[in-house]
């Protein structure tokens, strides 16, 4: 038996820089028309046909009636289910079936949620749909499922479909050409404007923020009255977004025209609160209104972890007592001012956000099947917006005029044959049938089939003398709006239909917006009082515990560190003082130093928190030594004055500085002074130690002990192969930036540092562990000190040292205040 022949067979074609790929490509039916097609066109022409559907049939709304295809095909399939607002609700499931089946071939559940969206009154600034049932909540509470669920149209969606049936659109194939359905909907409300749009399509993204739509039918009725407006003058009437949600819109006015004139930027949102009742220890802060799009429950969760980390001391407590309307308590202590609680809130929480808008949707072309994006201004959407409506206008009229000459010749007709009626009926019955009598009729009085088949339908009481006077008058009255339409299509600067528009325009502002004011406040922030990042914090001393295992936890203090909880296995590397205003240095064994608050490492009883959560730590990368940089703890002056080289001093580094040494026998000395302010998660190098050495340690070293202006700190360094080098600490290298130092002590190839102590006491002791599981003491005073760079003493013949053990902990203790 033969092999059947491949239906894609790889071949390559050599081009002037590369090789392409192609592939024969066999049409189906097993034809042998094979044509090669190349790798690169092939990708290209289908990710762009793929990109062209994203933007075209589902991310973008249009410009004339803001809706998406899919929500576009939601509001046609109801408007035929004859599901307005002034019938019962139908299942949702029942909608969504008939839309999937006839319009829209994609998941059900993407059709639920564009039908949910279009009825949430917390998400559309005037919904097109009214559900009943749980259409979800602005906690986020996801909606029932739809065969729960019920819906209709609202009173708003019958402005956006009420023409359809007038032929004021072009309709188009669906999927798989059964049906027709509208490219666009003939709408009268500026709906992309009015509730907005959201979507990611490729390469090109929309955001659409709500508006008010008294606002929106006053500029459209300015645009019309002096089209030479500006998108900038038009947004003294457009003040900004009016969000469902309420809020307030913090950004100035030049930056909202400027938003409007560009067609893009970012608008600052934030709640609105009021001051509520205060008892002798508590003042609350009522908040009313959430910034638009902001998960309520989401948002009191945020605030409450401040409150529970004690990131904002001031504030003690918060209540979601929300019932329909939005009610979020906040407790704070009595003498506590609001405002430095709120900005707060407003940096580190959803209470102020930001909306990012991008006024890119699809506008019409040449081809009415056909749109293209664009991102436009405030000014060319209203623009857009009214030309559509300008165009629907003039088909409804062509359409009216239609209907009208129609019925206008079947009346001349009727007016015809009125009085020849004893005619009409003697030739009806001797006619044979209905076509002999047509035929008949028609040749007599010179009549076309369309009016002699009105008269062959003629009721016969209709042939009473006062029904003449009926339809005389209806024919006068249809040629004279005839002639009224004829005038208002022949006018060439369509001023008549353009008051049609305005007319228009004006009763949808007072049937919907009449009673719905600005719900969305434009503030001003001028006169707001700014706080510092240290504004903030309340100072209050604190203990920070430091694991060897890198966990990290907080306290209010800590009596006895050797009692602390700890998990299996870990031991106490540091216990530090501070105030929660000041900072805390971590070096770590790569070299890199992370800064943090003490604010904000995490408050617990418990065993603490991993590091990680903090910082960025890498793989094998280790803490190996930390420092309270509080003034107090390092017992400097308040200003850090010591920690920094004065350019009076002859010295030639800082009086406190750090010390740190690496496994492989190199150490250096640097300067604390780039550590004190908080560092990125990524943290800043103090030491770059080589390739597959590691930092074992890092100290501070003083100026307490010093004979004209030498140090007199002593470094006790101890190897794994017992190997001890005591040598003074000036002696290594002040380095001005991260490096890999100076050699501290020659080792053999096998050998490496463990460990090192620095010591301003002339009798010191550091305690080892060996690798037989001994401990063993080192006197500094029972070695002689030499200097840096040798081999160091030989402690002991036998055995290894793996581990220098640290001196009991003790609490930290902070020197007090001169003044």
């Amino acid at each position: 038996m033969a092999k059947r022949k491949s239906s894609a067979r790889k071949t390559k074609k050599t081009t002037a820089n590369d090789e392409a790929l192609l592939f024969d490509v066999t049409a189906g039916g097993g034809a042998e028309d094979n044509s090669a097609v190349s790798l690169h066109d092939a990708a290209q022409k289908r990710y762009l046909n793929y990109a062209l559907s994203v933007i075209t049939s589902r991310a973008l709304p249009d410009v004339r009636d803001g809706l998406k295809p899919v929500q576009r095909r939601i509001g046609y399939t109801m408007w035929l289910q004859r599901l307005t607002h002034e019938v019962k609700h139908r299942k949702s499931a029942k909608v969504v079936g008939d839309v999937m089946g006839n319009y829209h071939p994609h998941g059900d559940s993407a059709i639920y949620d564009a039908l949910v969206r279009l009825s949430q009154s917390f998400v559309m600034r005037l919904p097109l749909i009214e559900g009943s049932g749980n259409f979800g909540s602005l906690d986020g509470d996801p909606p029932a499922a739809m065969r729960y669920t019920e819906c209709r149209l609202a009173p708003s969606a019958t402005e956006m479909l009420g023409e359809i049936s007038q032929n004021t659109v072009h309709f188009r194939p669906n999927y798989d050409g059964s049906k027709s359905e509208p490219v666009v909907l003939p709408a009268k409300l500026p709906n992309l404007l009015l509730n907005g749009a959201t979507g990611i399509a490729v390469g090109m993204a929309t955001s659409i923020p709500p508006h008010n739509l008294s606002e929106l039918c006053k500029a459209l009725l300015r645009l019309i009255d002096d089209p030479e407006l500006t998108a900038a003058r038009l947004a003294d009437t457009v003040k900004g977004p009016d969000f469902p949600t309420g809020g307030q819109i913090i950004n100035t006015k030049a930056e909202l025209k400027e938003i409007y004139k560009t067609g893009s930027g970012t608008v600052r949102t934030r709640a609105c609160h009021q001051l509520g009742p205060t008892s002798r220890s508590v003042k609350k802060i009522i908040i009313t209104e959430i910034p638009y799009m902001v998960n309520k429950s989401t948002l009191v969760e945020r605030i409450a972890d401040v409150v529970i980390s004690r990131k904002m001391p001031l504030l003690l407590d918060v209540r979601d007592v929300s019932a329909e309307d939005v009610r979020i308590e906040l407790d704070i202590k009595k003498d506590a001012d609001e405002q430095k609680v709120l900005a707060y809130l407003y940096k580190h929480t959803p209470l102020q956000t930001n909306f990012s808008v991008n006024l890119t949707c699809l506008v019409p072309t040449e081809n009415p099947d056909v749109c293209a994006p664009d991102r436009l201004d405030l000014k060319q959407i209203l623009w857009h917006f009214l030309h559509f409506r300008l165009d629907v206008v003039t088909r409804r009229l062509e359409n009216e005029l239609a209907g009208l000459n129609k019925r206008i010749h079947i009346l001349e007709g009727f007016v015809t044959v009125f009085d020849a009626l004893d005619q009409i009926i003697r030739i009806i019955r001797r006619s044979d049938g209905k076509a002999d009598a047509a035929k008949k009729i028609m040749a007599k009085f010179k009549l076309d089939a369309e009016q002699t088949d009105a008269i062959l339908e003629l009721k016969l009481y209709r042939l009473a003398k006062l029904e003449i006077l009926v339809i005389q008058d209806e024919l006068k009255a249809k040629k004279k709006r005839a002639r009224e339409i004829n005038k208002l299509l022949k006018d060439d600067t369509a001023a008549g239909r353009w008051q049609i528009i305005q007319t228009e325009i004006t009763e949808i502002s007072d049937k919907f917006a009449k009673n719905d004011k600005r719900r969305t406040k434009i503030a001003s922030i001028e006169d707001e009082p700014e706080f510092s990042e240290e504004d903030f914090i309340v100072a209050e001393d604190a203990n920070v515990l430091v694991t060897t295992d890198g966990w990290v936890k907080r306290q209010r203090e800590i009596k006895d560190p050797a009692n602390t909880r700890l998990r299996e296995g870990d031991s106490v590397l540091a216990c530090l003082a501070g105030s929660t205003r000041a900072t805390i240095v971590f070096f770590s064994s790569f070299g890199t130093a992370y800064t943090a608050r003490i604010l904000d490492i995490p408050a617990t009883t418990g065993y603490g928190e991993p590091i990680q959560k903090l910082f960025k730590l890498k793989d094998g990368e280790k803490i190996v030594a930390a420092y309270s940089l509080d003034p107090r703890a390092l017992g400097t002056d308040k200003d850090y004055s010591s920690i920094r080289l004065d350019d009076k001093s002859s010295l030639e580094w800082p009086t406190l500085h750090a010390f740190a040494a690496s496994s492989d026998g190199y150490a250096l000395r640097f300067s604390i002074e780039p550590f004190i302010e908080p560092s990125t998660k990524a943290g800043r190098k103090f030491a770059r130690p080589s390739k597959g050495a590691r930092v074992v340690g890092a100290a501070l070293v003083t100026h307490k002990h010093r004979t004209k202006g030498k140090l007199e700190e002593t470094i006790l360094a101890i190897s794994a192969k017992c190997r001890a080098m005591i040598c003074k600490a000036e002696e290594i290298n002040f380095l001005s930036g991260p490096g890999k130092g100076v050699q501290l002590v020659k080792l053999a190839k096998d050998d490496q540092v463990v460990g090192f102590k620095a010591s301003t006491q002339d009798r010191d002791l550091l305690r080892v562990k060996t690798n037989r599981g001994a401990e063993k003491t080192i006197s500094t005073a029972k070695y002689k000190t030499t200097s840096r760079g040798g081999k160091g003493t030989e402690i002991q013949k036998h055995g290894q040292i793996i581990k220098i053990i640290p001196d009991d902990p003790t609490p930290p203790i902070l020197m007090e205040d001169e003044d």
